[in-house]
């Protein structure tokens, strides 16, 4: 059984969505405001963070921010705004995934089973591989680090697996429906979900982010990682 807090305002929401989550199997911790969480997620860290954004207090893109300061933790944004903005700015502030409410249960069940996959070590996906080099990049799936000019660089689950995966296939382009599939699991999704990783990528593993040297864009096919 896995472990998943919620983070969700709306009292008739948070109770349906807690059983539901029951049901499907996971242990569920729901509280009704981001300090309430990021407090519960100190004393009893959970395997994935369930996240409502527009929270009283703090909002939901704020609590994410502190997550990610200390906390690799998946996170999946749960909210009725669905627009281009708000789904970008969540995935910025370091969400993993997102859905949009009504919440389709056994959807939400499925992509968490999918990210808690994801956490586990890349060695599944590299195996004996102990380094892999792009000049002044260090990537070690093993050991499930990633170092620029030889120091550490802090990554998500799901960042590191997508460098992983990119990894893999050095100077091959892939597509953002190949790394949907390969990365998130998903056959059809949303594109998004890529961009944004890849953007977040950049700002920890370029010297700039916007004239990358390793993680390109080729334009009307997908990512690359070169040297």
């Amino acid at each position: 059984m896995s472990a998943v807090l919620l983070i969700e305002d709306d009292d008739r929401i948070r109770l349906s969505l807690a059983m539901a989550l029951e049901d499907e199997g996971y242990q569920t911790h729901a509280v009704a405001t981001a300090e309430e969480g990021l407090e519960m997620q100190r004393r009893q860290p959970a395997d994935a963070v369930l996240v409502d954004l527009m929270l009283p207090g703090m909002d939901g893109f704020e609590c994410i921010r502190q997550l990610r300061r200390t906390d690799d933790v998946p996170v999946i944004v749960v909210s009725a705004r669905d627009d281009t903005h708000d789904i970008v700015a969540g995935l910025e502030a370091g969400a993993d995934d997102y859905v949009v409410k009504p919440v389709a249960v056994k959807e939400l069940a499925a992509r968490l089973r999918a990210l808690r996959r994801r956490g586990r070590t890349a060695s599944a996906t590299a195996p004996g591989v102990t380094t892999m080099t792009f000049g002044d990049l260090e990537i070690r799936p093993e050991a499930g680090e990633v170092r620029l000019h030889g120091e550490p660089v802090a990554v998500t689950r799901t960042e590191f697996r997508l460098l992983c995966e990119l990894a893999e296939h050095a100077g091959q382009v892939l597509s953002r429906q190949q790394l949907l599939s390969r990365v998130w699991e998903y056959e059809i999704g949303d594109e998004r979900l890529v961009d944004v990783h890849v953007g977040r990528l950049r700002h920890k593993i370029e010297d700039s982010a916007g004239k990358p040297k390793h993680l390109v864009t080729v334009r009307g096919l997908g990512y690359k990682l070169q040297p």
